[in-house]
């Protein structure tokens, strides 16, 4: 019986729900997983394009637009316009969302933890490899 991707759904809601309740413990209620992905980016790097953003997180332009709305009406990330080419506009963290990242890698170490849970680090490695051999079929 394969039923891989039900498997992966259900764990995805999962873990999308677990988030949104740290989420919301933490007074950040407005935001969804899918600005989670924006945030790790930019806290791997100071300041970002919409182009990368979208290439690093597999979502289009325009929904990365979106998501960075709601990033800059939450006060955690602008825009701001590069110098060299005023076609590229680069997505910066605030000081607010600068102080966002101790509870950002906190959550995502507890999600970790209980995705992991009761896997061996052998067998936490072998998943990591056969899922990433899924992702590119």
């Amino acid at each position: 019986m394969k039923r891989a991707l039900s498997l992966i759904s259900r764990i995805h809601e999962a873990g999308n729900s677990f988030i949104i309740s740290k989420l919301k413990e933490i007074g950040q209620g407005e935001l969804s997983p899918s600005h989670g992905d924006i945030l790790a980016a930019l806290y791997t790097k100071d300041k970002i394009t919409m182009k990368e953003i979208s290439k690093r997180i597999n979502r289009t332009k325009a929904t990365v637009s979106v998501l960075v709305d709601k990033l800059e009406k939450s006060e955690l990330a602008r825009r701001e316009k590069s110098n060299e080419d005023s076609r590229n506009t680069f997505i910066v963290l605030t000081e607010k969302g600068k102080a966002l990242e101790k509870d950002f890698k906190r959550i995502s170490q507890e999600l970790n933890r209980k995705l992991y849970n009761n896997l061996s680090e052998g067998e936490a490695k072998i998943l990591d490899e056969l899922l990433e051999k899924m992702a590119k079929n």
